[in-house]
């Protein structure tokens, strides 16, 4: 890891819900490394996805700065931010949102036609593990099968970042753990930066860094000097 890819700089969001404002990020600064596996806590409500979506791009903050490989996302006209959040970002949801009239293949293939470096579809399927379910359709795969589809879409792109919001909150413990395992080794042979935002604190022992919130603030940052692979998380 070395050189800052995407962060944050004093990043406040305000919500008007009718005459009350709600403030989901407090001047949150956060930066995260190239190649890094970070893992991002809190419970409901401590705005963990309204951070994710500003740093890839969905949202906008109501303060502060976005800055992906050195530029201000607020410097990007409306075409740049699209090709931005199109080749840089990878999104992995809690709900796959597959194309249920698409299979596996078409779902993954989508996503390539649209950027500028995708990687091969094949190695990608194959990584994921979904050599022989390539050419099913959604409503033919498990949970976690269709959560697999949903990382090969994203990876595929060949983005800087996956972020990752809640990606085993629909599984059960099993497959959930296959699933941040497969995130961990993609992170690791690709050398893509993963962000998982998560509510399950045991998954924090996963990260090279560990960032908790509460209340739209970052309350604690620390680095992980000994990451704990998949498989030795219990919750």
């Amino acid at each position: 890891m070395s050189d800052d890819i995407l962060g944050t700089e004093q990043v406040s969001k305000v919500y008007q819900q009718g005459e009350v404002k709600v403030r989901a990020l407090q001047d949150v600064s956060v930066q995260m490394k190239s190649g890094e596996f970070i893992v991002i806590v809190g419970p409901s409500g401590s705005g963990k996805s309204t951070l994710l979506n500003i740093l890839g791009g969905m949202d906008v903050p109501t303060s502060g700065r976005v800055i992906y490989a050195g530029r201000s996302l607020a410097e990007l006209d409306e075409s740049e931010l699209t090709d931005y959040r199109r080749n840089e970002i990878g999104f992995v949801f809690q709900l796959y949102n597959l194309l249920s009239a698409l299979t596996a293949r078409e779902n993954v293939q989508l996503a390539t036609e649209l950027v500028n470096s995708p990687l091969e579809l094949d190695e990608v399927m194959h990584k994921v593990g979904l050599d022989d379910r390539m050419d099913h359709f959604p409503s033919q795969m498990s949970g976690g099968e269709q959560q697999r589809v949903a990382i090969a879409r994203a990876l595929a792109k060949n983005p800087g970042v996956l972020l990752c919001d809640e990606p085993t909150g629909a599984l059960d413990y099993e497959t959930g753990i296959k699933i941040l395992g497969l995130l961990r080794e993609l992170n690791r042979d690709y050398g893509t930066t993963v962000a998982i935002i998560t509510h399950n604190t045991a998954v924090a022992d996963m990260g090279d860094r560990v960032l908790r919130m509460r209340s739209g603030e970052i309350v604690e940052q620390r680095e992980n000097d000994d990451p704990v692979p998949a498989e030795r998380i219990v919750w």
